[in-house]
């Protein structure tokens, strides 16, 4: 486990896209947006965002030298500006598995980078246990294993660190509702009203964001951009929750033994509250082979900025490896 301290490395300049497009999946009922940028004969690196349903933003590119990497980002379904925006229709993480395949055929790439964090990071474990032979590399940070354990948590387990922010999620709901609240919110997230859709998700959104940073960042969301945010994060978050959790005798850490090889980091903050540390520590333990970096002074996010220094320096590090 490495936790000395270095020097802070900031973000590449900002980039454009050299190229963008929306691949037909499902049919054409559906449509993935893709971006390309930095360097067209480059190394590819491609994202996984967190959420699910978070989508990438114009800072992600600046994680990766743009004269080195060909820098592949793309919107999860549902997410960002895939569409339908929010959808749950055959939204799964085999589905998701299978858009990434498609993606890298579309754009000719024979294997890549893989960067990915907190929702992101457990997406780039299946896909290096589904696809190994098509990653250079690993770059992982805040672990989550969307096991039960990681799930209650983010529900329940941040009241003893953030009461006030909690009392203020839970509280939403009606009292006899908040046993269950992964089943509360649900419900209201696929209800068929948009505004009661909107209004749990609100709450959801904000909850996640005052947590998310080292330094409390208790967030407004006013503007229609902002909703749109709020509502796919939420409801696909809530939807993989509920559908999508990985149970114990199909954990990621039973599937380590096929990706053991591939050059992996895994960059977690002490402090991060969204994915308990405990996560990053089990697969570390399953998985010593792989680089353990635990950010002293770091959180969830990852613009704070400890986090964003060591995901920069292990993008750097990893253009030596081929």
């Amino acid at each position: 486990m490495n936790t000395k301290r270095t020097p802070l490395l900031d973000l590449f300049s900002p980039v454009t896209p050299y190229s963008s497009g929306y691949l037909d999946i499902e049919n054409g009922a559906q449509q993935l947006y893709w971006e390309q940028s930095g360097n067209p004969d480059g190394v590819p690196i491609v994202l996984f965002h967190g959420g699910p349903g978070a989508g990438c933003a114009p800072v992600h590119r600046r994680f990766f030298d743009p004269d080195h990497y060909r820098i592949i980002l793309f919107d999860q379904r549902g997410s960002g500006r895939s569409s339908p925006h929010g959808t749950l229709e055959n939204n799964t993480t085999a589905h998701l598995l299978k858009d990434i395949e498609q993606l890298r055929h579309h754009l000719s790439i024979d294997k890549w980078h893989v960067f990915g964090g907190s929702w992101g990071s457990t997406l780039a474990l299946e896909y290096a246990a589904a696809h190994p032979s098509k990653c250079i590399s690993l770059i992982l940070r805040g672990i989550f294993l969307m096991e039960e354990e990681d799930i209650n948590w983010f529900l329940y387990g941040l009241r003893s660190i953030y009461p006030e922010v909690w009392e203020s999620f839970a509280g939403f709901l009606p009292e006899e509702e908040r046993d269950d609240l992964l089943e509360g919110y649900h419900k209201r997230l696929t209800d068929p009203d948009p505004a009661i859709q909107l209004e749990a998700a609100i709450n959801w959104a904000l909850y996640e964001s005052a947590c998310s940073s080292l330094i409390p960042n208790y967030e407004t969301i006013t503007t229609d951009e902002q909703k749109a945010h709020a509502l796919s994060l939420a409801r696909i978050e809530a939807h993989y929750f509920k559908n999508q959790k990985i149970t114990a005798e199909n954990s990621l850490l039973t599937k380590i033994h096929i990706f053991r090889k591939i050059p992996s980091v895994i960059i977690h903050g002490r402090y991060d509250m969204i994915c308990a540390i405990a996560s990053a520590h089990k697969l570390h333990m399953a998985w010593p082979e792989a680089d353990y970096i635990v950010v002293p002074d770091g959180g969830h996010s990852a613009l704070d900025p400890a986090i964003r220094s060591r995901l920069i320096e292990a993008t750097e590090n990893a253009k030596h490896i081929s």
